[in-house]
Protein backbone atom coordinates (compact mmCIF):
# COMPACT_ATOMS: atom_id res chain seq x y z
CA UNK A 1 0.00 0.00 0.00
CA UNK A 2 1.32 3.44 -0.95
CA UNK A 3 0.27 6.49 1.09
CA UNK A 4 0.38 9.54 -1.14
CA UNK A 5 -0.39 13.21 -0.65
CA UNK A 6 -2.73 14.72 -3.19
CA UNK A 7 -3.97 18.22 -3.87
CA UNK A 8 -6.44 19.91 -6.19
CA UNK A 9 -5.78 23.09 -8.15
CA UNK A 10 -8.62 24.95 -9.84
CA UNK A 11 -7.59 27.38 -12.57
CA UNK A 12 -9.92 30.26 -13.39
CA UNK A 13 -10.23 33.94 -12.50
CA UNK A 14 -14.02 33.55 -12.34
CA UNK A 15 -13.53 31.42 -9.21
CA UNK A 16 -11.48 34.13 -7.50
CA UNK A 17 -14.07 36.76 -8.39
CA UNK A 18 -16.77 34.66 -6.77
CA UNK A 19 -18.73 34.41 -10.00
CA UNK A 20 -18.91 30.63 -9.60
CA UNK A 21 -18.20 28.34 -6.66
CA UNK A 22 -15.36 25.83 -6.66
CA UNK A 23 -17.63 22.80 -6.47
CA UNK A 24 -15.16 20.70 -8.48
CA UNK A 25 -12.66 20.50 -5.61
CA UNK A 26 -15.35 19.44 -3.14
CA UNK A 27 -16.63 16.69 -5.41
CA UNK A 28 -13.17 15.37 -6.33
CA UNK A 29 -12.17 15.28 -2.65
CA UNK A 30 -15.24 13.21 -1.84
CA UNK A 31 -14.42 10.72 -4.58
CA UNK A 32 -10.77 10.43 -3.54
CA UNK A 33 -11.76 9.93 0.09
CA UNK A 34 -13.98 7.01 -0.82
CA UNK A 35 -10.92 5.45 -2.47
CA UNK A 36 -8.58 6.04 0.46
CA UNK A 37 -6.61 8.93 -1.07
CA UNK A 38 -5.92 11.86 1.24
CA UNK A 39 -6.29 15.41 -0.08
CA UNK A 40 -4.00 17.89 1.69
CA UNK A 41 -4.63 21.13 -0.22
CA UNK A 42 -7.25 22.98 -2.28
CA UNK A 43 -5.92 25.91 -4.31
CA UNK A 44 -7.48 28.38 -6.73
CA UNK A 45 -5.33 30.41 -9.13
CA UNK A 46 -6.41 32.94 -11.74
CA UNK A 47 -5.82 32.89 -15.49
CA UNK A 48 -2.31 34.29 -15.35
CA UNK A 49 0.59 32.31 -16.80
CA UNK A 50 3.23 33.26 -14.21
CA UNK A 51 0.91 32.70 -11.26
CA UNK A 52 -0.19 29.31 -12.58
CA UNK A 53 3.46 28.32 -13.06
CA UNK A 54 4.32 29.48 -9.53
CA UNK A 55 1.47 27.43 -8.12
CA UNK A 56 2.52 24.35 -10.10
CA UNK A 57 6.08 24.66 -8.77
CA UNK A 58 4.83 25.01 -5.19
CA UNK A 59 2.46 22.05 -5.53
CA UNK A 60 5.19 19.84 -6.98
CA UNK A 61 7.28 20.40 -3.83
CA UNK A 62 4.60 19.24 -1.41
CA UNK A 63 2.31 16.74 -3.15
CA UNK A 64 2.60 13.41 -4.94
CA UNK A 65 -0.61 13.69 -6.97
CA UNK A 66 -1.65 17.07 -8.39
CA UNK A 67 -5.09 17.29 -9.96
CA UNK A 68 -5.69 20.41 -12.06
CA UNK A 69 -9.14 21.44 -13.29
CA UNK A 70 -9.76 24.20 -15.82
CA UNK A 71 -7.66 26.08 -18.35
CA UNK A 72 -7.82 23.43 -21.10
CA UNK A 73 -10.19 25.31 -23.43
CA UNK A 74 -9.47 26.97 -26.78
CA UNK A 75 -9.10 30.64 -25.76
CA UNK A 76 -6.02 32.72 -24.92
CA UNK A 77 -6.79 32.68 -21.19
CA UNK A 78 -6.73 28.86 -21.09
CA UNK A 79 -3.14 28.54 -19.89
CA UNK A 80 -2.87 25.26 -18.00
CA UNK A 81 -1.01 23.38 -20.74
CA UNK A 82 1.40 26.25 -21.35
CA UNK A 83 2.18 26.67 -17.65
CA UNK A 84 2.99 23.00 -17.19
CA UNK A 85 5.08 22.89 -20.34
CA UNK A 86 7.12 25.87 -19.10
CA UNK A 87 8.03 24.12 -15.85
CA UNK A 88 8.53 20.63 -17.33
CA UNK A 89 9.69 21.11 -20.95
CA UNK A 90 7.50 18.14 -21.87
CA UNK A 91 6.55 18.30 -25.55
CA UNK A 92 2.92 18.77 -26.59
CA UNK A 93 1.48 16.81 -29.51
CA UNK A 94 -1.89 16.66 -31.23
CA UNK A 95 -4.10 13.80 -30.09
CA UNK A 96 -5.61 12.48 -33.31
CA UNK A 97 -8.70 10.88 -31.79
CA UNK A 98 -9.61 14.09 -29.97
CA UNK A 99 -8.95 16.19 -33.05
CA UNK A 100 -11.22 13.97 -35.14
CA UNK A 101 -13.91 14.29 -32.51
CA UNK A 102 -13.69 18.08 -32.50
CA UNK A 103 -13.81 18.32 -36.29
CA UNK A 104 -16.77 15.95 -36.44
CA UNK A 105 -18.63 18.06 -33.90
CA UNK A 106 -18.32 21.24 -35.96
CA UNK A 107 -19.33 19.43 -39.13
CA UNK A 108 -22.46 18.10 -37.49
CA UNK A 109 -23.27 21.60 -36.25
CA UNK A 110 -22.69 22.93 -39.76
CA UNK A 111 -20.29 25.49 -38.33
CA UNK A 112 -16.81 26.46 -39.34
CA UNK A 113 -14.14 25.52 -36.84
CA UNK A 114 -11.82 28.35 -35.78
CA UNK A 115 -8.09 27.46 -35.61
CA UNK A 116 -7.89 27.94 -31.85
CA UNK A 117 -10.14 24.90 -31.32
CA UNK A 118 -7.21 22.71 -32.34
CA UNK A 119 -5.61 23.73 -29.05
CA UNK A 120 -8.08 21.54 -27.19
CA UNK A 121 -6.69 18.40 -28.85
CA UNK A 122 -3.13 19.03 -27.69
CA UNK A 123 -1.76 16.65 -25.06
CA UNK A 124 1.63 16.04 -23.50
CA UNK A 125 3.82 13.45 -25.17
CA UNK A 126 3.61 10.13 -23.36
CA UNK A 127 0.53 11.15 -21.39
CA UNK A 128 -2.21 8.70 -20.46
CA UNK A 129 -5.12 10.35 -22.29
CA UNK A 130 -8.58 10.30 -20.69
CA UNK A 131 -11.40 10.47 -23.21
CA UNK A 132 -13.94 13.26 -22.81
CA UNK A 133 -17.29 11.59 -23.43
CA UNK A 134 -19.37 14.72 -22.86
CA UNK A 135 -17.14 17.50 -24.22
CA UNK A 136 -14.14 18.25 -26.41
CA UNK A 137 -10.88 18.67 -24.49
CA UNK A 138 -9.46 15.33 -23.30
CA UNK A 139 -8.02 14.87 -19.85
CA UNK A 140 -4.56 13.46 -19.28
CA UNK A 141 -2.29 11.94 -16.68
CA UNK A 142 1.38 12.90 -16.86
CA UNK A 143 4.23 11.44 -14.83
CA UNK A 144 6.97 14.01 -14.33
CA UNK A 145 9.79 14.21 -11.79
CA UNK A 146 8.23 11.43 -9.65
CA UNK A 147 4.94 13.31 -9.45
CA UNK A 148 1.61 12.41 -11.03
CA UNK A 149 -0.15 15.31 -12.74
CA UNK A 150 -3.78 14.96 -13.75
CA UNK A 151 -5.29 17.60 -16.04
CA UNK A 152 -9.07 17.84 -16.41
CA UNK A 153 -11.52 20.33 -17.94
CA UNK A 154 -13.24 22.67 -15.51
CA UNK A 155 -16.76 22.01 -16.78
CA UNK A 156 -18.26 19.90 -13.94
CA UNK A 157 -20.10 17.34 -16.08
CA UNK A 158 -16.99 16.73 -18.18
CA UNK A 159 -14.71 16.55 -15.15
CA UNK A 160 -16.99 14.14 -13.25
CA UNK A 161 -17.23 11.78 -16.20
CA UNK A 162 -13.44 11.66 -16.57
CA UNK A 163 -12.77 11.21 -12.85
CA UNK A 164 -15.26 8.34 -12.63
CA UNK A 165 -14.25 6.52 -15.79
CA UNK A 166 -10.57 7.37 -16.08
CA UNK A 167 -8.89 8.95 -13.06
CA UNK A 168 -10.12 6.71 -10.25
CA UNK A 169 -9.30 3.42 -12.02
CA UNK A 170 -5.84 4.80 -12.87
CA UNK A 171 -5.12 5.93 -9.29
CA UNK A 172 -6.41 2.64 -7.87
CA UNK A 173 -3.84 0.71 -9.89
CA UNK A 174 -1.13 3.22 -9.06
CA UNK A 175 -1.56 3.30 -5.28
CA UNK A 176 -2.57 -0.30 -4.68
CA UNK A 177 -4.51 1.08 -1.70
CA UNK A 178 -7.79 -0.69 -1.12
CA UNK A 179 -8.71 1.32 1.99
CA UNK A 180 -11.72 3.60 2.09
CA UNK A 181 -12.30 6.78 4.08
CA UNK A 182 -15.72 7.61 5.51
CA UNK A 183 -16.71 10.86 7.19
CA UNK A 184 -19.82 11.64 9.20
CA UNK A 185 -20.93 14.97 10.65
CA UNK A 186 -22.71 15.00 14.02
CA UNK A 187 -24.64 18.25 14.51
CA UNK A 188 -25.45 19.88 17.85
CA UNK A 189 -27.50 22.89 18.93
CA UNK A 190 -27.70 24.74 22.25
CA UNK A 191 -24.04 24.15 23.16
CA UNK A 192 -21.04 26.29 22.23
CA UNK A 193 -17.98 25.00 20.37
CA UNK A 194 -15.67 25.53 23.38
CA UNK A 195 -18.07 23.75 25.76
CA UNK A 196 -18.55 20.89 23.33
CA UNK A 197 -14.80 20.43 22.97
CA UNK A 198 -14.35 20.58 26.75
CA UNK A 199 -17.01 17.92 27.34
CA UNK A 200 -15.32 15.65 24.79
CA UNK A 201 -11.71 16.48 25.74
CA UNK A 202 -10.87 12.96 26.94
CA UNK A 203 -12.28 11.32 23.81
CA UNK A 204 -10.54 13.85 21.55
CA UNK A 205 -7.23 13.45 23.40
CA UNK A 206 -7.17 9.70 22.78
CA UNK A 207 -8.47 9.77 19.20
CA UNK A 208 -6.77 7.54 16.64
CA UNK A 209 -9.17 6.09 14.11
CA UNK A 210 -11.61 7.71 13.60
CA UNK A 211 -10.29 11.22 13.96
CA UNK A 212 -12.49 13.82 15.72
CA UNK A 213 -12.74 17.44 14.58
CA UNK A 214 -15.05 20.03 16.24
CA UNK A 215 -16.37 22.61 13.75
CA UNK A 216 -18.39 25.80 14.00
CA UNK A 217 -21.51 25.78 11.82
CA UNK A 218 -24.16 28.25 10.71
CA UNK A 219 -26.60 26.18 12.77
CA UNK A 220 -24.90 25.30 16.04
CA UNK A 221 -21.68 23.26 16.11
CA UNK A 222 -20.60 19.94 14.66
CA UNK A 223 -18.21 17.06 15.16
CA UNK A 224 -16.68 15.49 12.06
CA UNK A 225 -15.70 11.83 12.48
CA UNK A 226 -13.40 10.40 9.81
CA UNK A 227 -12.51 6.70 9.74
CA UNK A 228 -10.22 4.70 7.46
CA UNK A 229 -10.69 0.96 7.01
CA UNK A 230 -10.52 -1.90 4.53
CA UNK A 231 -14.23 -1.72 3.77
CA UNK A 232 -17.03 0.83 4.10
CA UNK A 233 -18.74 -1.47 6.62
CA UNK A 234 -15.68 -1.53 8.90
CA UNK A 235 -15.28 2.25 8.62
CA UNK A 236 -18.94 2.69 9.57
CA UNK A 237 -18.46 0.40 12.58
CA UNK A 238 -15.49 2.49 13.80
CA UNK A 239 -17.54 5.68 13.44
CA UNK A 240 -20.51 4.26 15.31
CA UNK A 241 -18.38 3.20 18.28
CA UNK A 242 -16.96 6.70 18.71
CA UNK A 243 -20.31 8.26 17.94
CA UNK A 244 -21.91 6.36 20.81
CA UNK A 245 -19.20 7.58 23.20
CA UNK A 246 -19.90 11.15 22.11
CA UNK A 247 -23.66 10.74 22.56
CA UNK A 248 -23.09 9.53 26.12
CA UNK A 249 -21.47 12.90 26.88
CA UNK A 250 -23.47 15.43 24.82
CA UNK A 251 -26.30 13.49 23.21
CA UNK A 252 -28.98 15.81 24.59
CA UNK A 253 -27.73 18.55 22.24
CA UNK A 254 -27.60 16.36 19.12
CA UNK A 255 -30.06 17.07 16.30
CA UNK A 256 -28.82 15.52 13.08
CA UNK A 257 -26.26 13.94 10.77
CA UNK A 258 -24.38 15.26 7.74
CA UNK A 259 -26.61 17.51 5.59
CA UNK A 260 -29.60 17.49 7.95
CA UNK A 261 -30.61 20.96 9.13
CA UNK A 262 -32.45 22.13 12.21
CA UNK A 263 -35.71 22.96 10.47
CA UNK A 264 -35.70 19.58 8.74
CA UNK A 265 -35.26 17.84 12.07
CA UNK A 266 -38.13 19.78 13.66
CA UNK A 267 -40.31 19.10 10.63
CA UNK A 268 -39.60 15.37 10.88
CA UNK A 269 -40.45 15.28 14.59
CA UNK A 270 -43.69 17.20 14.10
CA UNK A 271 -44.72 14.83 11.33
CA UNK A 272 -43.74 11.78 13.37
CA UNK A 273 -45.84 12.94 16.33
CA UNK A 274 -48.72 14.08 14.11
CA UNK A 275 -48.51 17.70 15.32
CA UNK A 276 -49.26 20.87 13.36
CA UNK A 277 -47.86 24.34 13.83
CA UNK A 278 -48.70 27.92 12.82
CA UNK A 279 -46.48 30.98 13.10
CA UNK A 280 -47.07 34.67 13.81
CA UNK A 281 -44.05 36.56 12.53
CA UNK A 282 -43.21 40.21 13.05
CA UNK A 283 -39.43 40.64 13.12
CA UNK A 284 -38.82 37.49 11.07
CA UNK A 285 -41.28 38.45 8.33
CA UNK A 286 -42.13 34.91 7.25
CA UNK A 287 -38.62 33.45 7.41
CA UNK A 288 -39.59 30.79 9.95
CA UNK A 289 -42.54 29.58 7.85
CA UNK A 290 -40.50 29.70 4.65
CA UNK A 291 -37.89 27.31 6.08
CA UNK A 292 -40.58 24.95 7.32
CA UNK A 293 -42.52 24.71 4.07
CA UNK A 294 -39.31 24.09 2.10
CA UNK A 295 -39.69 20.49 3.29
CA UNK A 296 -41.66 18.07 1.13
CA UNK A 297 -45.08 17.35 2.59
CA UNK A 298 -45.10 20.54 4.67
CA UNK A 299 -48.90 20.84 4.38
CA UNK A 300 -49.24 17.96 6.84
CA UNK A 301 -47.33 19.95 9.46
CA UNK A 302 -47.81 23.66 8.79
CA UNK A 303 -51.35 25.04 8.84
CA UNK A 304 -50.12 28.51 7.88
CA UNK A 305 -48.52 31.71 9.05
CA UNK A 306 -49.32 35.38 9.54
CA UNK A 307 -46.76 38.11 8.88
CA UNK A 308 -47.83 40.85 11.28
CA UNK A 309 -45.14 43.49 10.96
CA UNK A 310 -47.43 46.48 11.52
CA UNK A 311 -49.11 46.90 14.90
CA UNK A 312 -52.51 47.29 13.18
CA UNK A 313 -52.11 43.82 11.65
CA UNK A 314 -51.28 42.43 15.08
CA UNK A 315 -54.44 44.00 16.45
CA UNK A 316 -56.92 43.61 13.57
CA UNK A 317 -55.83 40.31 12.01
CA UNK A 318 -54.09 38.49 14.83
CA UNK A 319 -56.46 39.86 17.47
CA UNK A 320 -53.79 41.02 19.92
CA UNK A 321 -55.59 43.17 22.50
CA UNK A 322 -55.28 46.91 21.90
CA UNK A 323 -54.61 47.32 25.64
CA UNK A 324 -51.61 45.01 25.36
CA UNK A 325 -50.15 47.03 22.50
CA UNK A 326 -50.88 50.33 24.21
CA UNK A 327 -49.63 49.40 27.69
CA UNK A 328 -46.90 46.83 27.03
CA UNK A 329 -45.87 47.57 23.44
CA UNK A 330 -45.48 45.24 20.47
CA UNK A 331 -41.99 44.23 21.57
CA UNK A 332 -42.95 42.62 24.83
CA UNK A 333 -43.51 39.32 26.56
CA UNK A 334 -47.25 39.93 26.72
CA UNK A 335 -47.60 40.72 23.01
CA UNK A 336 -45.48 37.73 21.97
CA UNK A 337 -47.59 35.38 24.07
CA UNK A 338 -50.88 36.66 22.66
CA UNK A 339 -49.50 36.34 19.15
CA UNK A 340 -48.57 32.69 19.69
CA UNK A 341 -51.86 31.78 21.39
CA UNK A 342 -54.00 33.57 18.83
CA UNK A 343 -52.25 32.24 15.72
CA UNK A 344 -52.65 28.72 17.08
CA UNK A 345 -56.40 29.25 17.57
CA UNK A 346 -57.00 31.22 14.36
CA UNK A 347 -55.22 28.70 12.12
CA UNK A 348 -56.32 25.59 13.99
CA UNK A 349 -52.90 24.17 14.83
CA UNK A 350 -51.57 22.16 17.76
CA UNK A 351 -48.70 24.58 18.31
CA UNK A 352 -48.36 28.33 17.80
CA UNK A 353 -45.06 30.16 17.67
CA UNK A 354 -44.46 33.91 17.50
CA UNK A 355 -41.56 36.27 16.90
CA UNK A 356 -41.49 39.96 17.80
CA UNK A 357 -38.49 42.19 18.36
CA UNK A 358 -36.14 44.89 17.15
CA UNK A 359 -33.91 44.13 14.16
CA UNK A 360 -32.38 47.61 14.09
CA UNK A 361 -30.53 49.67 13.29
CA UNK A 362 -32.58 51.92 15.60
CA UNK A 363 -34.29 51.17 18.91
CA UNK A 364 -38.06 50.53 19.00
CA UNK A 365 -40.30 51.28 21.97
CA UNK A 366 -37.19 51.96 24.01
CA UNK A 367 -35.84 48.47 23.30
CA UNK A 368 -32.33 48.20 21.79
CA UNK A 369 -31.65 46.38 18.48
CA UNK A 370 -31.33 42.65 19.02
CA UNK A 371 -34.14 42.42 21.58
CA UNK A 372 -36.36 39.50 20.56
CA UNK A 373 -39.27 37.72 22.22
CA UNK A 374 -40.21 34.23 21.06
CA UNK A 375 -43.35 32.58 22.41
CA UNK A 376 -44.61 29.03 22.00
CA UNK A 377 -48.23 28.08 22.69
CA UNK A 378 -49.32 24.49 23.14
CA UNK A 379 -52.15 24.93 25.62
CA UNK A 380 -52.87 27.26 28.50
CA UNK A 381 -50.75 25.32 30.97
CA UNK A 382 -47.72 24.92 28.71
CA UNK A 383 -47.39 28.31 26.98
CA UNK A 384 -44.11 30.13 27.50
CA UNK A 385 -42.12 33.16 26.32
CA UNK A 386 -38.36 33.64 26.09
CA UNK A 387 -36.48 36.92 25.77
CA UNK A 388 -33.20 37.04 23.85
CA UNK A 389 -30.60 39.68 23.09
CA UNK A 390 -28.93 38.91 19.76
CA UNK A 391 -25.92 40.74 18.36
CA UNK A 392 -25.09 41.62 14.76
CA UNK A 393 -26.56 43.57 11.89
CA UNK A 394 -30.22 43.51 10.94
CA UNK A 395 -30.32 40.32 8.88
CA UNK A 396 -28.10 38.45 11.34
CA UNK A 397 -30.49 39.23 14.19
CA UNK A 398 -33.45 38.00 12.15
CA UNK A 399 -31.63 34.79 11.21
CA UNK A 400 -30.66 34.15 14.83
CA UNK A 401 -34.27 34.62 15.92
CA UNK A 402 -35.49 32.01 13.43
CA UNK A 403 -32.80 29.55 14.48
CA UNK A 404 -33.59 30.05 18.16
CA UNK A 405 -37.27 29.42 17.43
CA UNK A 406 -36.43 26.08 15.86
CA UNK A 407 -34.13 25.27 18.77
CA UNK A 408 -36.95 25.90 21.27
CA UNK A 409 -39.33 23.73 19.24
CA UNK A 410 -36.76 20.94 19.00
CA UNK A 411 -36.51 20.77 22.78
CA UNK A 412 -40.28 20.70 23.17
CA UNK A 413 -41.16 18.25 20.41
CA UNK A 414 -38.25 15.96 21.31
Amino acid sequence: MTQLKSEIIAVGTELLLGQIANTNAKWISQQLAMHGIDVYYHTVVGDNLLRVQDQFNQSAKRSDIIIVTGGLGPTDDDLTREAFQNISNVEMVEHKESMNKIETYFKKQNRGMTPNNKKQARVFAGAHVIENNVGMAPGMVVSFDNKTWIFLPGVPKEMKSMVTNGVLPYLGKMTGDSKVIKSTMLKFIGIGEATLEHELSTIIKHQTNPTIAPLAQEQGVAIRLTAKADTMEKAQDLIERTQNQIFEKVGTYFFGFDEQNLEGKVFGLLKEKNLTIAAAESITGGMFTDKLIANNGASSVCTGGIVCYDSKVKENVLKVASETIMNQGTVSEECALEMAVNVRKLLGSDIGISFTGVAGPDATEGKPPGTVYIAVSINQNRDYVKKFIFHGERQTIRNKAVQKGYELLLKYVK
